[in-house]
């Protein structure tokens, strides 16, 4: 296939392959963030445990997840992104074959955060980074495409899990995951091999004259951008995890069924697609901050709404208004990064933002229920959940009035 050569320019027909290539990747791999959630009922009763601890395996995932974000993307930056995704796919393998034959509670614990999480990464903000070193023109809209893998993981694994589990029993099912992620996985981690265009190659492919990647001025060094972002990714995955994480236990306490609470979450997630796609498109037009900013503000909205309309059909509709503001925030963040930093940065920083959202998706998840174990209601739940979204706005507008007085500054 003509479109499977290298090509050495940006935007080309090469780059758009590697994007395809990547997020059916991330569709695959992105597995680890779903699979604990549907057996956790069972390993609760086979392992004798209480609903907390029965849960911690998850958290352990995440914390994985978060660390690999960050770990993966430095060595993106070294070594390119196929040698750390063929890393991770074996580590995927060997996590899922590990949970499916241990007995110890604990053991299991560990393979989930430093087997299934840490791999889990790779198929996330490590593939983001890379592939924002492929485009210029589209790279918001591509950048989208590939984060949009996480959703659609979450669309597709879990139906097929629980059919299998419900066939052959949780252990069986983990067992085939890490399998068919090995023998799945591995042929498309080496497509990636090629390294990103570099100034020799743009040269070549300009007519002998070399292409000098533009980075915006803002008026702020690296070191203090990345801080400002972690903030920002903080406060915006804390307000996200409300709906996201207790959707489900708050119909069950306005006294629906819990079934309902799992299809507006599933209507979220894939609103959040859709946004994800029309959002990166946004940000080749308006940039990333203006992009973020739009759907921080967009997502307080909706969760201002989540307060008075708690009516069975009003909440689908919210949810979805959810999943349509908020689907595009977290890709926005790497865009930023490449708008903002060189391109040797990508890997380590987008990495480090990305952890910040996952931890600030992990804390929120927690920090909403305590909450509502003190007040006795989700009200106070979705308030708080609006305050540190307050402060995702205001650190975007500080970000965006920063780069505005840069581009105005006399050189």
């Amino acid at each position: 296939m003509s479109a499977c050569r290298y090509d050495p320019t940006l935007d080309g027909a090469y780059a758009w392959f590697r994007v395809g290539v990547s997020l059916t990747m991330a569709a695959i791999g992105s597995v680890g963030l779903w699979s604990y959630v549907v057996i956790l009922p069972l390993i609760e009763e086979e392992f004798s445990v209480g609903r907390g601890d029965a849960s911690f395996p998850y958290t352990m995932t995440m914390l994985g997840f978060a660390f690999g974000n960050m770990a993966v993307g430095r060595m993106v930056d070294r070594y390119g992104v196929s040698r750390p995704a063929l890393v991770a796919i074996v580590g995927l393998c060997l996590g899922y074959l590990g949970v499916s034959q241990t007995d110890n509670f604990y053991v299991l614990n560990l393979y989930q955060g430093l087997f299934i999480g840490i791999s889990t990464a790779a198929g996330f903000g490590p593939l983001i980074a890379d592939i924002s070193k492929w485009f210029r023109k589209r790279r918001g809209l591509a950048m989208a495409a590939v984060a949009s893998g996480n959703y659609l993981a979450g669309a597709i694994w879990p139906p097929i899990i629980q059919y299998v589990v419900e066939a052959e029993g949780w252990r069986f099912a983990y067992a085939g995951i890490g399998v068919f992620c090995l023998v799945a996985m591995t042929p498309l981690a080496l497509m990636l091999r090629s390294a990103p265009p570099n100034e020799a190659q743009q040269r070549a492919a300009n007519g002998g004259v070399a292409h000098e990647e533009h980075v915006q001025a803002i008026g702020l060094s690296p070191r203090a951008l990345q801080i400002l972002l972690v903030i920002a990714g903080l406060g915006c995955c804390v307000a996200m995890s409300m709906p996201q994480v207790h959707i489900v236990a708050y119909c069950v306490d306005l006294g629906y069924e819990a079934a309902r609470g799992a299809e507006m979450l599933s209507l979220m997630l894939a609103a959040g697609v859709i946004c994800r796609l029309s959002s990166g498109w946004l940000a080749d037009k308006i940039g990333g901050v203006r992009t973020l900013l739009l759907g921080s503000v967009l997502q307080c909205v909706a969760l201002f709404l989540y307060l008075p309309f708690d009516g069975l059909a009003s909440l689908y509709v919210v949810s979805l208004l959810f999943g349509l503001a908020q689907g595009g925030i977290v890709p926005c963040y790497a865009v930023i990064v490449r708008e903002y930093l060189p391109v040797s940065y990508a890997g380590r920083a987008i990495g480090v933002i990305i952890m910040s959202t996952v931890l600030g998706m992990a804390l929120g998840g927690w920090l909403s229920g305590a909450v509502y174990e003190v007040t006795g209601s989700y009200t106070a739940a979705f308030l708080n959940g609006i305050g540190w979204n307050l402060v995702n706005i205001l650190v975007m507008v500080l970000i965006l009035l920063r780069s505005g007085r840069a581009r105005t500054a006399p050189a």
